[in-house]
């Protein structure tokens, strides 16, 4: 832990032991509104936490250029996808945003130039598993977003700037999947569990292996890995939010999984905490 960092916290968030880390895997937006045995995890983790004084989120669906984070008050909730069912986009999160925490966060990432949002909110990436952990809304709730011109060097090395928040009660959470290739689901078994094609069993095994090892050199390189962590990853953006928790681990922490299923030929539910 930065001890400058931690004093230069603000006192808004009076210090805490150390909060563990999620790394959630959120899936299909449905899971918002479903019960399902993934809901079901998510909240049976929530369980096994203390409560936070607020959330960092890292979610596969805030990508952009630069990086940012949310500084309002009170954050929309951003439905963004199409093409479900009306009820919903009906669903609202109200959770507060945190101005304070928002100003630590860029604080904390100097020298890396991070800019203020007033504009984004809470996409679907956040609230929809966010709701199952907490669902009275009561925790305030910011977003970080992830620099897709950096690699997944730089986004672990950045995560671990992020440290000291845990000592003040933040509980951090990166939202995507670890398998995630749309354009290979099979739509005839898309709620199949436990269904996965060879080339994700293969990239499932080796990835769990590496995580469960502490050997986060190949997660970092996954590019080389071969064709089925390719075909796993084809985009980053649903993969780095695991990059920012396994980046905030700490040596003498113990790294356990949940929800570890594959789904639909080419999905991994796959979640990770970290105490």
């Amino acid at each position: 832990m930065d001890l400058n960092s931690l004093h230069n916290i603000s006192s808004a968030f009076p210090s805490t032991a150390k909060m563990p880390v999620l790394f959630l895997g959120h899936g299909n937006p449905m899971n918002a509104i479903e019960e399902n045995q993934f809901v079901a995890g998510f909240r049976e983790a929530a369980r096994t936490l203390p409560k936070p004084n607020a959330i960092l989120c890292i979610s596969a669906h805030w990508f952009t250029k630069g990086t940012k984070v949310t500084a309002m008050e009170f954050p929309p909730t951003i439905h963004d996808f199409g093409g479900f069912p009306p009820e919903l986009y009906q669903v609202q999160y109200p959770a507060k945003g945190s101005p304070e925490l928002a100003e630590e966060t860029r604080q904390l990432l100097s020298p890396a130039l991070v800019e203020l949002d007033e504009e984004w909110g809470l996409d679907h990436g956040a609230w929809s598993v966010i709701k199952h952990l907490y669902p009275e809304a009561d925790i305030p709730v910011i977003q970080l977003s992830i620099d897709y011109t950096k690699p997944a060097s730089y986004h672990f090395e950045l995560a671990k700037q992020l440290n000291s928040l845990r000592h003040k009660g933040i509980l951090i959470i990166g939202s995507g999947n670890i398998i995630h290739n749309l354009r290979l689901v099979d739509f005839h078994h898309f709620n199949k569990v436990d269904y996965g094609f060879d080339w994700a069993i293969e990239a499932h095994e080796k990835i769990n292996n590496w995580m469960l090892d502490g050997n986060y050199q190949p997660i970092i390189d996954y590019g080389k890995q071969g064709t089925a962590i390719q075909l796993a990853v084809p985009t980053p953006d649903h993969y780095l939010p695991l990059v920012y928790a396994l980046g905030l681990k700490d040596k003498n922490e113990e790294l356990s999984l949940f929800n570890d299923h594959l789904l639909a030929g080419s999905l991994s539910m796959t979640s990770v905490k970290i105490l």
